[in-house]
């Protein structure tokens, strides 16, 4: 029974705080997204949502990417992963297969390892925004990308919140319970002693 009450403590605990961590999570997303337009930023690193799966199996569409901004940008060899600009607002982020040197102009074929031709254009440095990092979580670019709607926005804040209290108010309902049934067993006990004690002073 003991062993029981335990581990029900540390069920609950742990559905607590994954509850919690949920909502501090929802709550990084959404302010992050939202105040970067849809490119939240932490510790100098850019989150990217993979958009397509041009790049499986090193990262899968719906997932997110960690990229490194700045820095030289003809440094970049056969092998390293960039994001670089394609066209106006249209990001891109394949492997590089050859470098070209142009002059001065240094040049990246590029390639999207599940992709069976390279891309069209060559890619000049200066187009490059930014190197793949190695770091990626698949699916969570789902969640980044709702949460830059107004709706997403609020419903990722409100769910998780909405847990957060019933489950608390159903520990409390809980806990209450337990005490209501410990006082019960108290009376009994107390009563069934009354009792006992009324019997031997009647023999």
């Amino acid at each position: 029974m003991k062993q029981l009450k335990i581990l029900k403590k540390i069920t609950s605990g742990f559905i607590t705080f994954a509850l919690f961590v949920s909502l501090i999570f929802m709550v990084f997303v959404v302010i992050t997204t939202q105040a970067s337009g849809g490119e939240p930023e932490v510790f100098g690193y850019q989150i990217k949502t993979v958009l397509s799966g041009s790049m499986e199996p090193e990262f899968k569409t719906g997932s997110i990417i960690a990229v490194e901004p700045g820095g030289d940008m003809t440094r970049f060899q056969e092998g390293d992963i960039i994001t670089f600009m394609e066209r106006e607002n249209m990001l891109i982020t394949h492997r590089i297969i050859d470098v070209i040197h142009s002059g001065d102009h240094v040049m990246y074929e590029t390639k999207g390892d599940a992709n069976a031709a390279p891309d069209s254009e060559l890619v000049l440095s200066e187009n490059v925004v930014a190197k793949y990092s190695g770091f990626t979580i698949p699916y969570v670019g789902y969640i980044a990308s709702f949460a830059q709607s107004k709706e997403g926005g609020a419903l990722l804040l409100i769910v998780p919140g909405l847990l957060l209290i019933f489950y608390a108010g159903f520990t409390i309902w809980q806990g209450i319970s337990e005490m209501e049934r410990t006082n019960k067993r108290k009376d009994r006990s107390e009563r069934t002693r009354e009792l006992e004690e009324l019997s031997e002073s009647l023999k």
